[in-house]
């Protein structure tokens, strides 16, 4: 009976101890570039890896970029995968090994950029400013 209850208390607190914690950053009202064509919100899970972008595009680059995709939306949604690495989390290279774009993200900055390489020739550029940065730490 004593090992029991000794074998449910350590069971207990093990359950107690390794609880997860998933951190999840949160940028909001974030403007793209000068123009403002899109008002955006990044949500960065740390614990899953994954950014989530929500996008609203303004009426006049709606319409400018209706006439060329019919596809495109007004507002809309996408996930990448992301990594952190030296202090900066960047996203999954997005494109062909001579050409790709990443976005990068630091955890108390509100900037965002974006970094872009053509033939092994680096530039990063500054993509959005966020008016919101929230930081939340769950435990599961």
């Amino acid at each position: 009976m004593k090992e029991n209850n000794i074998l449910i208390l350590i069971i207990f607190i093990f359950f107690t101890l390794s609880k997860a914690n998933a951190e999840i950053i949160i940028l909001s009202k974030c403007d793209d570039r000068e123009d403002s064509f899109s008002k955006n919100e990044y949500i960065l899970n740390l614990n899953e890896l994954i950014m989530t972008r929500n996008y609203v595009y303004n009426e006049k680059t709606f319409k400018r970029l209706k006439i060329t995709d019919l596809s495109i939306k007004k507002s809309n949604s996408y996930v990448r995968n992301i990594y952190e690495e030296n202090g900066k989390i960047f996203t999954l290279k997005h494109g062909y090994p001579q050409f790709y774009t990443q976005i990068i993200f630091e955890r108390k900055n509100r900037k965002i950029f974006i970094k872009t390489v053509l033939n092994d020739t680096e530039r990063i550029s500054k993509i959005s400013d966020c008016k919101k940065i929230e930081k939340f730490d769950q435990q599961s």
